[in-house]
């Protein structure tokens, strides 16, 4: 049981001072560069499309028509 204790403190005292422990270890900023890494890398796969053709204008028309809309009833006393 004491033991069982002891590991509980310890756990919670190691929760406690997690944030100032992670700054001293460098992981905060680990995990930031790992994170920009990521972010670079996802940008790096996309691309712009230009296309400014009357045929892309009417595919988004049509496509914004068909979106379901909903429509509220007016109340006639306001």
């Amino acid at each position: 049981m004491f033991v069982g204790l002891l590991a509980g403190a310890v756990f919670v005292l190691v929760g406690a001072e997690w944030p100032r422990l992670s700054g001293r270890l460098g992981l905060e900023e680990r995990l930031e560069a790992r994170q920009r890494h990521a972010r670079a890398e996802r940008k790096a796969k996309l691309r712009v499309v230009r296309d400014e053709s009357e045929e892309f204008e009417a595919s988004v028309r049509r496509d914004l028509d068909r979106l379901p809309t909903i429509e509220k009833k007016r109340d006639p006393r306001r």
